[in-house]
């Protein structure tokens, strides 16, 4: 092997581990990235549900807090039909 061929085959080893060295870059750039959006889209299904917790939980006091008169009301109204009342 002359000494070109060695610069030659050096200088190719190089641009190798270059290239290389780029696409483990992007590969983890592009990783980072649908880690980022997965992360994202757990996050608005997690936002969702807590919503629906939170609205489930306010019907849920409204209905302690003034199911009693409705069940009072329906069944004086049952009563009534019945003939009790």
């Amino acid at each position: 092997m002359s000494a070109n061929e060695y610069d030659a085959s050096k200088q190719g080893d190089a641009a190798e581990q270059r290239d290389a060295a780029e696409r483990g870059r992007i590969e983890r750039n592009v990783k980072r990235t649908v880690g980022q959006k997965a992360l994202k889209e757990i996050r608005g299904i997690v936002d969702e549900e807590r919503r629906a917790e939170a609205s489930n939980a306010r019907f849920l006091r409204a209905f302690m807090k003034y199911g009693w008169i409705v069940m009072l009301l329906m069944s004086l109204a049952l009563a009534h039909v019945l003939g009790v009342f």
